[in-house]
């Protein structure tokens, strides 16, 4: 014997509309996809510790960063939050094929560690979240559901290419 089968039509109509229902809305919806996480960045600084400490704190100031932790005997700077517009330094994913824009709260923490006496070595953590957001270019920012982000390396490349740059000074 056979397989049983049931028709969809010997359905009930109220499942039967359920089903239709079901399948149409999610076949019209665009899954959201999250962005790949790249490791934390790490670079080395040529000068002493105490330099590279001065010239990261220069720079953190220049870039108006707000800090929350600046501890110097552990080699730890960490930021509060600030608001950075999405795509600048957060990547928060897309929803089909349109980017999510709108802000984003990112926060980095810096680990500051002596490598010997002429190196320093740097290693930059980042947390992002939306703040406010919308898919693509139109329409109004929401801010009714949080999405991780994560760091497009601008941040961290520039701060480190400051760093390296004050210490040379």
């Amino acid at each position: 014997m056979g397989g049983m089968t049931w028709p969809i039509r010997s359905l009930p109509g109220p499942l039967f509309a359920t089903c239709l229902g079901l399948l149409a809305v999610t076949g019209c919806s665009r899954p959201f996809v999250s962005p790949l996480a790249e490791p934390p960045y790490r670079n080395q600084a040529p000068a002493s510790y105490d330099a590279t400490w001065r010239a990261l704190v220069r720079a953190l100031q220049a870039e108006n960063v707000p800090l929350r932790t600046v501890a110097k005997d552990s080699g730890v700077i960490a930021s509060d939050d600030f608001v950075s517009p999405i795509g600048v330094y957060a990547d928060c994913g897309r929803f089909g094929d349109e980017r999510i824009e709108g802000e984003a709260l990112v926060a980095f923490t810096v680990f500051v560690q002596p490598k010997g006496d002429s190196a320093t070595d740097l290693q930059i953590n980042a947390k992002m979240r939306t703040q406010a957001y919308r898919r693509g270019s139109s329409g109004k920012l929401k801010s009714d559901q949080v999405y991780q982000c994560v760091s497009t390396g601008r941040f961290e490349a520039n701060l480190g290419d400051t760093v390296r740059r004050l210490v040379k000074q």
